[in-house]
């Protein structure tokens, strides 16, 4: 049976998260002490024991994450799981093209820190913001951002699953597109706890500092395929990696279509790993009738031993 991992992007975070895999597993507990020793201890002691504050800035997020999610998969992979697709929810991206040996472990971990803070430095505090907006179809919210404009620049950031969008953009057109998409039948709105509007065009600034950043490091071919964000197409060329995570910061992340997109490469099976499990939940949205996992804790692992997902430890 052919599967696909799936790795988060920022808001999974939470102080403790992967702490069990460090103390369980030696493969994990290796990953971490490549973290320390590109970033600090400071990092890795914010990961496990926060405060959450600290966790929540960007800077620590992006880094605390990719670290949690190569960790479960160093796990994961030691137990012979072996891919035969790959997909990242934005910072996410960066954990698969680890994953798919594109990137090493040790240059992505300052990328995706540098990444961070420029993309908070992007536009002032308060200036910008975001909001998920559930129960009103994509298309509809596309027709409200264009009304909201007129407040200052709102669009789509993320086309999550069916029924759900994320809107970026200046504060007071993200407030007026949350008021239309209310008098649309929208069941929910939930403003996002994040330190910048990203995936829209205020942070298209960021883009040539991380080109300069991307031209530090060596990008190879990718082992496994990946789906990009911001195609929603399979590439593996070095120079369309690099383009496509350039772009990534300012573009809307296409995800509900990078699913629909490993699917039909005959994927028929998904295991979303790392940080928190909305990358699961999104899968029951968009392909409730495919086998789905959430591999959070060291429980989950032993739940895919179990149902012979992957080996029994020897």
């Amino acid at each position: 049976m052919k599967t696909a991992v799936l790795f988060p992007g920022q808001g999974a975070q939470f102080p403790g998260m992967g702490l069990d895999f460090y103390n369980e597993f030696p493969q994990a507990r290796a990953v971490y002490d490549l973290t320390a020793a590109a970033l600090g201890e400071e990092l890795l002691n914010t990961i496990f024991q926060g405060p959450a504050e600290k966790l929540q800035q960007t800077e620590y997020t992006q880094p605390a994450i990719l670290s949690v999610s190569m960790a479960i998969y160093s796990v994961l992979e030691s137990l012979d799981l072996k891919p035969s697709g790959l997909a990242g929810l934005s910072l996410g991206e960066y954990s698969a093209l680890v994953a798919a040996g594109a990137i090493s472990y040790n240059d992505a971990l300052p990328l995706v820190q540098k990444r961070g803070i420029y993309m908070q430095d992007a536009v002032p505090a308060g200036e910008g913001s975001m909001a998920a907006i559930m129960g009103v179809p994509h298309h509809i919210i596309e027709e409200i951002c264009r009304e909201a404009a007129g407040e200052g620049l709102v669009s789509p950031a993320n086309y999550n699953c069916p029924g759900q969008t994320v809107v970026s953009g200046n504060t007071a057109a993200v407030n007026r597109a949350g008021e239309l998409a209310r008098k649309a039948g929208a069941k929910r709105i939930t403003a996002l706890k994040v330190s910048a509007p990203f995936h829209c065009s205020l942070l298209e600034c960021v883009e040539e500092r991380l080109s300069g950043e991307l031209e530090k490091i060596i990008v190879c071919k990718t082992s496994i395929p990946v789906v990009f964000n911001v195609s929603a197409e399979f590439a593996e060329n070095p120079e369309e990696i690099k383009a496509n995570l350039i772009k990534q910061v300012s573009s809307p992340i296409l995800w509900e279509q990078s699913i629909r997109v490993l699917i039909d490469a005959g994927i028929e099976r998904f295991i979303g790993l790392g940080p928190g499990s909305s990358l699961s939940r999104l899968m029951k949205r968009i392909a409730p009738e495919i086998e789905t996992y959430s591999v959070e804790k060291v429980e989950d692992v032993r739940e895919l031993q179990q149902k012979g997902v992957i080996r029994l430890e020897r």
